[in-house]
């Protein structure tokens, strides 16, 4: 009898074809990214802004504000204080499992400028090293409190700088309407807002302003990708306050 008529042969070829078959139906479905995310080619013509918060991570505000951008698959960028992290790590690990931007606004909310060197490092590289062990390394962006700079800041930084190009000041008052008009009113194409999630009239001003926005057609990126949707390659130590 042929090789191919033994009864255990004909057993094998099923099977092998069975299992072929099987396999070529459970592919794997293709993943499908949520209306928050920008991983498509850019858009001639997209309008973005990139939403920016400083200050945190605060219990109360903070994860309310990550509430309402999950709900609007909305994304921004942090600027972490380090003592800050210890009160709510849980909440700077949901911002990077969330899609989010983080990066250094120092140890302790300390201007950066006419510091020594090793003064410098504490406040900035201490609060990388204290990031990267809680979520993993990463590139870790500066935003120099108050937004003063100096010589000596560029050559430390060891990273591009954020500042902004939008700033409501709503630390100023509690008055939600005035915070969420001067967003609606002065946010153009290619802003960087400047916001803090430890205040509340900040986060629903935060809120309501994005869905003013994206009525009018903005969309809300990271730093990050805003940069890289605009082809701006960053450099260490260079300032960015907008990509129009």
């Amino acid at each position: 009898m042929g090789e191919w008529k033994r009864p255990e042969y004909l057993i094998r070829l099923v099977l092998v074809v069975v299992l072929a078959l099987f396999g070529l139906t459970r592919l794997p479905p293709k993943s499908v990214p949520s209306s928050g995310d920008l991983q498509l080619p850019g858009v001639e013509g997209e309008k973005l802004v990139a939403l920016t918060f400083d200050d945190g991570p605060r219990p109360g505000t903070t994860d309310c504000l990550l509430d309402g951008l999950a709900q609007r698959g909305v994304k921004a960028t942090f600027f972490l204080v380090g003592t800050q992290i210890s009160y709510a790590p849980e909440l700077v690990e949901r911002m990077v499992r969330e899609g989010h931007q983080i990066g250094v606004h120092t140890l302790e909310h300390t201007a950066v400028a006419g510091l020594s060197r090793e003064e410098f490092a504490h406040q900035v590289e201490g609060t990388r090293r204290w990031l990267c062990q809680l979520v993993g390394e990463r590139e870790l962006w500066l935003r120099p409190p108050y937004g003063i700079v100096d010589e000596h800041t560029a050559q430390w930084a060891d990273s591009p700088i954020v500042l902004w190009s939008v700033d409501p000041e709503d630390w100023r008052d509690t008055d939600t309407r005035r915070i969420t008009q001067h967003l609606l009113t002065h946010t153009g194409d290619g802003d960087i807002i400047l916001l803090h999630d430890i205040y509340p009239s900040s986060v629903d001003s935060a809120l309501a302003a994005v869905d003013g926005l994206r009525e009018r057609g903005f969309r809300f990126v990271t730093v990050e990708q805003l940069l890289e949707r605009r082809g701006i390659v960053p450099q260490n130590g260079q300032i960015y306050r907008q990509a129009g």
